[in-house]
């Protein structure tokens, strides 16, 4: 029974990002504040990082990451490679160090979303364009707080998700 939560979990994160993929690229969908939209991916593979053991919440930041540089044109592996690293610490962190709850679900949708898109500016937009001080306070920094407003949003769906599929103890 433990392994057949296992694949209906898997597969119902796998239909989450999916569907958050779809809700992020779809065009009018979300409204922009300030030019920017929300990259929906990233709390999603946050959340489930602090549910999940090391190598499925790796995985997980593997696929959302893949998702992000197809939606986000950047260097296809640059969020996969990201989103890995980040991932397996958060459920590392999770699972030895800290307690899960929506409080550290938001100190830990800050740092990561905060680290992640400052990743995006610095290596795919600082040594590429001018202006890169504009760029930050006008692009990235918005994006990171519009962002961050669906960190509680997703925090709470993997948390019933989980729940509901938690395997045996």
């Amino acid at each position: 029974m433990r392994d057949f939560n296992r694949v209906i979990r898997c597969l119902a994160y796998t239909l989450e990002l999916l569907v958050l993929f779809m809700l992020q690229e779809t065009p009018g969908l979300l409204p922009p504040i300030y030019g920017v939209r929300p990259v929906l991916l990233l709390p999603a593979v946050i959340a489930i990082a602090l549910f999940e053991e090391e190598i499925p919440a790796m995985a997980f930041g593997i696929v959302g990451g893949l998702f992000c540089d197809f939606g986000l044109a950047g260097a296809l592996g640059f969020h996969g490679a990201v989103l890995a690293v980040l991932c397996f610490f958060i459920s590392l962190q999770s699972r030895s160090v800290m307690q899960v709850n929506l409080a550290t679900a938001l100190l830990t949708g800050a740092w990561s979303i905060g680290l992640t898109v400052c990743a995006q500016w610095f290596f795919l937009y600082y040594f590429t364009y001018s202006m890169p001080g504009y760029a930050f306070t006008h692009h990235y920094l918005p994006k990171y707080f519009y962002t961050m407003l669906f960190v509680p949003l997703l925090y709470l769906l993997n948390k019933a998700l989980y729940q509901a599929l938690r395997p045996a103890t």
